[in-house]
């Protein structure tokens, strides 16, 4: 682990250090699980308009007050993913998400209660959850999406389309900014073609090249994004 240490004599590790973890397909790199992660603006936009970027303005402000506090000052407060059970149905189109193929998503916001219980607001697509996020103006705490890189997925067949696998356990899930998302490949999940994140870019690459697809990143998700997978 490489450290640095300040003029006030406080020692922090290095930003961006990861840990390494195997799958049966790739071998991947995740992030440690203990790096703090800010609270991020929600993301909402009128269908048709660019999306505001809100969350840039709030993270700014928070790397201002973190440095003024100094590398000990860590969010402490920032939820961790929970684990996906059959009592848990999507926001959006209600459906029990460990019952269905397909990457899961589960964001928590400040001082909210999607769907008037209590965080995070769960969902059973990728794309189901950024549709439900640009659509409100609400602060995200932590945004979680399935990480590929991180479990060994599988693909079945059903009715002629390549399904993949169901990962609902919390340790499956990872800070959404940390991946690349394949999007719009041949493989889908409960609600069609979708967004499928890989904490490792030379994984979401792979996977790109054997199933076809567009890579994106995050901050790259647009309205436009998700209306194009959203109407099949």
């Amino acid at each position: 682990m490489h450290e640095h240490t300040h003029s006030d004599g406080v020692t922090c590790p290095d930003p961006g250090e990861t840990v390494r973890s195997h799958c049966g397909r790739h071998a991947s790199e995740r992030r440690a699980a203990d790096s703090p992660r800010p609270a991020r603006a929600g993301r909402g936009a009128p269908p048709g308009l660019p999306t505001v970027r809100r969350r840039q303005i709030l993270l700014a402000g928070t790397a201002t007050l973190a440095a003024l506090a100094g590398c000990g000052s860590g969010d402490g407060d920032v939820p961790d993913p929970v684990t996906l059970t059959t009592d848990d149905a999507c926001e959006v189109c209600g459906m029990i998400i460990p019952n269905h193929p397909g990457p899961s998503v589960e964001i928590f916001y400040r001082d909210q209660r999607p769907s008037g219980h209590e965080n995070p607001a769960r969902f059973c697509s990728t794309w189901e959850a950024f549709e439900y996020d640009f659509e409100r103006d609400w602060t995200v705490e932590a945004f979680y999406v399935t990480d590929y890189s991180a479990v060994d997925w599988s693909l079945s067949t059903a009715g002629g389309d390549q399904l993949l696998s169901r990962h609902p356990e919390a340790s499956a899930f990872v800070d959404a900014e940390s991946v690349t998302f394949v999007v719009g490949s041949d493989v889908k999940g409960a609600m069609g073609r979708d967004l499928i994140g890989f904490s490792n870019r030379a994984d979401a690459e792979a996977f790109r090249d054997d199933y076809r697809g567009s890579l994106s990143a995050f901050n790259d998700v647009t309205s436009e994004t998700i209306a194009g997978l959203s109407q099949g």
